[in-house]
């Protein structure tokens, strides 16, 4: 416990599910009401402490953070720092906690913060030297997965093309477990323009295809890359596959047909990124 206590003050009375601030928080889970407001919810401890860090050192912004009572016990430390953040820090409800929540046990935290992705020609710029494409991946989990996958192996950004899910989903924030606030994220709703765009700041684009000639362990990176994935049940489009500089293919020496996106994203990226230390 901290000497000057950062929890809500006792007897203050909590946030029901009808206090106007939460009825406008749960308006969040609404990919329109985000686009309408700039906002979204990031749920969870994990979550929240990137927000805050994110608003501390990166310029970023939490509106709001809320929290219940076991919450707030349970994660002092991250209200102390939400006060050093100048976040406002509002006790809600359990029940409100539930409508706040898109998870069958909701963890009771909960931030308003802004937005996270940018225009792209702050993110793909010459200098940038591993970018991750998700084309028209729909699963809000898959996509978090990558997300978390890109900033643990140190990308600089992760561009969501096309069809792609909003990053700023209950599910896929979830799933990035705070790294949603790491890597730059952008979204170019044209496939061609983003992988134009990646050209232009000096990257080579590789697109994962089953059925590709060359194989991952051939490949060699002694240039700045851009990893493009596609769907999960159709892959790159025949288009993509033939804009990119390359198509490669993981290769398989077990009796498995196919990786899900995650797992093969994982693997490209990192062979990727190990690369440079093993002298590649």
């Amino acid at each position: 416990m901290t000497g000057d206590s950062a929890l809500p003050q006792p007897g203050a009375a909590p946030f029901t599910e009808r206090t106007p601030r939460v009825v406008a928080a749960r308006k969040l889970t609404r990919r329109a009401e985000r686009e309408k407001t700039g906002r979204f919810l990031a749920e969870g401890a994990n979550a929240v402490e990137a927000a805050l860090t994110h608003a501390l050192e990166d310029g970023g912004k939490v509106y709001e953070l809320f929290v219940t009572e076991r919450a707030a016990v349970q994660h002092e430390r991250l209200l102390v720092t939400a006060r050093e953040a100048g976040v406002p820090v509002s006790p809600i409800s359990d029940r409100a906690a539930d409508g706040l929540s898109e998870t069958v046990t909701p963890q009771g935290i909960v931030g308003v913060c802004a937005l996270v992705d940018r225009p792209q020609e702050t993110v793909l710029k010459p200098g940038v030297k591993l970018v991750v494409v998700l084309v028209d991946v729909s699963d809000p989990g898959n996509a978090g997965t990558v997300i978390r996958v890109a900033d643990a192996a140190g990308a600089d950004a992760v561009v969501l093309a096309g069809d792609s899910v909003d990053p700023h989903n209950g599910k896929c924030v979830r799933a990035a477990a705070g790294s949603l606030f790491h890597p730059a994220i952008t979204r170019i709703r044209d496939v061609d323009a983003a992988l134009k765009a990646c050209s232009a700041a000096g990257l080579r684009t590789f697109g994962a295809h089953g059925y590709a000639d060359t194989e991952l362990d051939q490949v060699t990176f002694d240039q700045p890359v851009a990893w493009v994935f596609g769907n999960e049940a159709h892959g790159l489009p025949a288009h993509v596959l033939d804009t990119v500089d390359l198509a490669v293919k993981i290769p398989m020496y077990g009796r498995a047909e196919s990786l899900n996106l995650a797992t093969a994203a994982a693997i490209c990226v990192y062979t990727n990124a190990m690369a440079p230390r093993q002298g590649r």
